[in-house]
């Protein structure tokens, strides 16, 4: 079977239920409280993982409590973890998290041991891979991680998606060794300078990026769907309607799910189709890794 590595962030999702976001200065009285596993490295594997992705993830935690936690249910998912490294000097990451009653979110994360994953962390046994394997990363490591990683992969003839999330500038040699980008609306306009509004505009925003060297485009759009542009193809792929109770992991849960199909060789359009279905059921759950479906829901 062929693998997917994910190399990315690890935290711990401390996760309150409110009426409302607060504004800022304002208190809001919540509801329930949750703590989770999280840290879209982590709820990338784990998607890919229960969708029976063969899944190896690298990442640094800290040496303490919550890193102990995260591993553990790392191998409980049937994750390889032999390359996670423990970080000595810094904690694992937090990340605190407002959820409203419409399913919206406000994040704010302490990366904690996430911001010091180099690149000579990275034992060379994690890059033993084949033209069939697909490399997944995130933007919660250091971009110079993801570079180095994307660099060596390419290199190799191996294909790289990087969903580059939290929105960031990247360099276009980071870009030209990219199979497959998968930035939200919020995303695709700092990498562009378009607003992404509409399937008018997510093909002008993608037409950009296929530009600056990236073979393949998708465009998350939340409950539109995906638009996916490439040499080939370039449209709106539709989600089913579904009531959001919380959206926090639905962009981790499709990358994952995409990942998975590429791996298994699906044309894009059926992949990403397979990836909106995923995403769509994460939706209806509390929670980041907990609301990511297991492969016999979606058939």
């Amino acid at each position: 079977m062929n693998r997917i590595i994910v190399i990315g962030s690890s935290n711990t999702d401390m996760v309150i239920k409110a009426k409302k976001l607060p504004a800022p200065g304002e208190t809001v009285l919540g509801g329930t409280f949750l703590m989770n596993p999280g840290g879209k490295g982590a709820n990338q594997a784990v998607a890919a993982a229960r969708l029976e992705g063969k899944v190896t993830f690298v990442t640094k935690t800290g040496n303490d409590l919550f890193g102990e936690q995260a591993i553990h249910l790392f191998k409980f998912e049937g994750i390889d973890t032999r390359f996670i490294i423990r970080d000595p000097k810094n904690p694992s990451g937090i990340a605190l998290i407002t959820v409203d009653e419409n399913g919206e979110n406000c994040i704010v994360v302490a990366q904690g041991s996430n911001a010091t994953l180099a690149a000579y962390d990275i034992e060379d046994a994690a890059f033993e891979a084949d033209s069939h394997d697909v490399f997944l990363m995130q933007l919660e490591i250091p971009v110079s991680t993801v570079e180095f990683v994307a660099q060596k992969v390419f290199n190799k003839g191996i294909r790289v998606i990087l969903n580059p999330a939290p929105a960031r500038l990247l360099p276009n040699e980071l870009l030209e060794c990219l199979y497959l980008i998968t930035p939200n609306e919020i995303e695709a306009e700092l990498l562009t300078g378009i607003k992404v509004t509409d399937a008018a505009s997510a093909r002008t925003a993608a037409g950009k990026l296929l530009h600056k060297g990236v073979r393949n485009v998708v465009i998350t759009m939340g409950a539109a769907g995906a638009f996916l542009m490439n040499q080939d193809f370039a449209g709106m792929v539709p989600v089913v309607p579904v009531k959001a109770v919380d959206t926090t992991a639905a962009g981790d849960v499709f990358n994952g799910a995409l990942a998975v199909a590429i791996a298994e060789g699906a044309e894009l359009k059926d992949a990403v189709d397979f990836a909106n279905r995923a995403a769509a059921i994460s939706v209806t759950r509390m929670g980041a890794q907990s609301s990511a479906p297991y492969r016999k829901e979606l058939q």
